[in-house]
């Protein structure tokens, strides 16, 4: 360091002196020079970068080609098929479809079919007539203790909160929702006055904070949860346990997010990082969390109540399960999310090694449902990476419902991938607080863009149903998706998830490989 202190006071006060005999040109030297004189004696000053101080002002390109290192890859290097989390030719048929552009692609696939993982739809050798299926498929949400059912879109818009999503953000995917019917998850973050703003449907999440449903001290309140419960656009109440980007761990606002405005809708103090609690205060049991669900059903006056969760032990849904049978009281909807969802901010660890993945954790809630002969009473969702028809088709073949997405939604509206969620820094204006950045999603053309996406992926799944001879959702099952597991071994979803006998959990037809959860599961506790 001693050694580039006296280097650049020599080339300092060279410059000083050429300055002064060539007094001319001072100025423009001063100017041109004189920003890299600073910029060195900072970096030799400062004491938290080395690089900085062993190799002044030179050092800093290794921090700026550290940052452009993911736009210069996503641009100029990775191929069609690369990229992560979600490669470009995902990222591609988003925006084709939300600007409603030619998605088609020339030449055939780019996959590999021969390489282990490979999904494929089995087609029929008589596909049905596309234009004589229901291209609006819908899913009637509510069981026998609903007054209010729902009847939803196959495809809705998965939980992203106001704070982590900017405000114009959210009043285009409402809007987006109201256009194409469909519905638009709050996220934990709360009811804003966006989500209401353009009257679309409204899935009401309530996490281990409350917001929107809390007394000052944090606590369940009955009260705010019955008023904002009880609003005309809350068509459904989704509890959430946890997240697949980082179940256990519970939600991130960082405090660059955590504006003012944010802060009185959530009842936290402003400028501070806030963390939901990984668990919920207001029950602590299996019977006390249906107990709970059926509180929340009362007091919005019978609406659809569901959980969301990423599947960790089986023994603990398996607990829910018997929870709901003793009690004889069931959610109308659950939630199934994935380890690969998306999220805001998480520690690296729980988004790359928490929680089930989304197609085994689909099949397990199905089987244990179906299994405990409580299927018929609970309509399943699934949220973890869901972005064509063909992921749509899987997932219900599998055993769900309906589906959400956040990330294509987000994508539709303009998200690009930076992978700046966390900074506040999006330069779409899709996740930030910033009033600069935010101001350049227009809302009016978003809102179009969300409802194209909706409505062309809708449109691809019920094609891709008429092309295996299917007319109906309810009709697609696991034996109708093949992957190979090996180069010369394929097998259906059906043998990789092996379907359970409805009734199987209650009696002496346990599958071997719940044996074990199945006996250290209690109603009582999880």
């Amino acid at each position: 360091m001693r050694k580039n202190f006296i280097i650049l006071s020599v080339v300092t006060a060279l410059l000083i002196l050429g300055c002064s005999y060539f007094w001319i040109n001072a100025l423009f030297i001063f100017f041109l020079v004189g920003p890299f004189i600073y910029m060195g004696f900072a970096d030799m000053s400062q004491t938290q970068q080395s690089i900085r101080r062993n190799f002044p002002v030179l050092g800093r390109l290794r921090y700026v080609f550290e940052d452009l290192r993911p736009k210069i890859q996503q641009y100029f290097v990775e191929s069609d098929t690369d990229g992560a989390p979600i490669n470009r030719i995902d990222r591609s048929v988003v925006y084709q479809r939300a600007k409603r552009q030619i998605d088609t692609t020339p030449f055939g696939t780019q996959l590999n079919v021969y390489a282990e993982g490979y999904e494929w739809m089995n087609h029929s050798i008589v596909p049905m007539d596309f234009h004589t299926i229901n291209h609006h498929p819908r899913v009637l949400v509510g069981n026998r203790d609903c007054r209010q059912k729902y009847d939803a879109s196959v495809l809705n818009i998965s939980a992203m909160s106001f704070g982590s999503l900017s405000s114009h953000a959210v009043e285009a995917l409402n809007a987006g929702a109201k256009i194409g019917g469909f519905a638009h998850n709050t996220g934990e973050g709360g009811i804003s006055p966006y989500h209401l703003k353009h009257g679309g449907d409204i899935i009401w999440q309530i996490g281990t904070g409350y917001f929107g449903a809390r007394d000052e001290e944090g606590r369940f309140s009955e009260d705010a949860f019955q008023k904002n419960a009880s609003r005309p656009e809350v068509k459904m109440i989704e509890l959430k346990l946890s997240q697949g980007a980082k179940p256990g761990h519970g939600g991130i606002l960082p405090d660059k997010k955590n504006t003012p405005e944010v802060a009185a809708i959530r009842l936290v103090k402003a400028g501070t990082t806030v963390f939901s609690p990984p668990f919920h205060s207001a029950f602590s049991t299996p019977k006390g969390m249906i107990h709970f669900l059926h509180k929340m059903r009362d007091l919005s006056g019978g609406k659809p109540v569901g959980f969301k969760l990423c599947v960790g032990r089986k023994s603990e849904f398996i607990s829910i399960c018997k929870a709901m049978v003793e009690l004889d009281i069931y959610p109308d909807f659950i939630t199934v999310d994935g380890g690969e969802g998306g999220t805001g901010a998480a520690p690296p660890e729980f988004s790359n090694f928490v929680g089930m993945p989304l197609l085994d954790g689909i099949a397990f809630v199905d089987n244990m449902l179906k299994g405990f002969n409580i299927r018929q009473h609970i309509r399943i969702g699934a949220s973890g990476k869901i972005l064509t028809g063909f992921q749509i088709l899987r997932s219900i073949a599998l055993g769900a419902d309906m589906c959400n997405s956040a990330r294509a939604m987000m994508m539709a509206l303009g998200c690009i991938q930076a992978l700046e969620c966390n900074r506040n820094t999006c330069p779409t204006g899709v996740a930030t607080q910033d009033p600069a950045l935010m101001n350049g999603l227009v809302i009016n053309d978003k809102k179009v863009r969300v409802a194209n996406f909706h409505k062309n992926t809708i449109e691809s799944f019920v094609e891709l149903m008429a092309a295996s001879g299917i007319s109906n959702p309810t009709k697609l099952n696991r034996h109708q998706i093949s992957r190979r597991v090996f180069m010369n071994q394929v097998l259906t979803l059906e043998e990789i998830y092996p379907s359970v006998a409805v009734g199987a959990m209650l009696g002496e037809l346990i599958p071997e490989r719940y044996k074990m959860s199945f006996a250290s599961a209690s109603a009582e506790e999880f």
